[in-house]
This record gives C-alpha cells, sequence and structure tokens, in this order.
C-alpha cells in the first residue's frame, strides 16, 4: 500500500527547507502512521536530495504530522534552476512511499 491511499500532504518550502505536512484522510490510521512514518524513514526516502536532515513534529490534536526537511532545496527556491525539487513535489514524492498494511 502506498501512503498516497490513506493520506494527502500539504506543502510549503523557505530558503533551503521544506515542510511536508502528512495527514491521514482517515484518524484510524493516525496511530499506524505515527508508527511507521518516523523521521528516519523519511530522511531515507530523500536521502538523495535532503543533507541537513529531518525533524517530525506530531500534531496529536489533529492526527497530523509535519516534516521539516532541512538543506533540501539545492540551495533554496530562488537560487535552485530546478522547478521539481520544490515543496508541492515532494509532498507528492513522499505519497509514493510504500507503507506496511
Amino acid at each position: 500500500m502506498k501512503l498516497k491511499e490513506i493520506a494527502h500532504t500539504r506543502t510549503g518550502d523557505k530558503g533551503n527547507m521544506s515542510n511536508i505536512a502528512v495527514i491521514p484522510y482517515d484518524e484510524k490510521d493516525y496511530p499506524m502512521l505515527k508508527e511507521f512514518l518516523t523521521a528516519e524513514k523519511v530522511e531515507e526516502f530523500f536521502s538523495q536530495i535532503c543533507f541537513g536532515g529531518v525533524k517530525r513534529y506530531e500534531l496529536d490534536n489533529i492526527c497530523a504530522f509535519n516534516f521539516v526537511l532541512e538543506d533540501s532545496l539545492g540551495g533554496g527556491v530562488t537560487r535552485s534552476l530546478a522547478v521539481d525539487k520544490h515543496g508541492k513535489s515532494l509532498g507528492m514524492a513522499l505519497l509514493e512511499m510504500e507503507i506496511k498494511e
């Protein structure tokens, strides 16, 4: 099962970092995602472009996560020539992650 089957993302970017919020469609999936979707797994998933580490913020009150990817935009949005590396594309890429059922 891919992450996109049970969750959606909202994203943003600032400077050389990207934020990816992951929100399950159904709150019942939040505990499973809390166990599986760790900062380490997201960092491994983006290991080719994220060089400053990943921090996960848990938002238990709304059953969501915010992942902050440091040093992940090739110097920053305004300095990068790559259009596809910015926040929205990273959010869509994360939804392709295989997760356990």
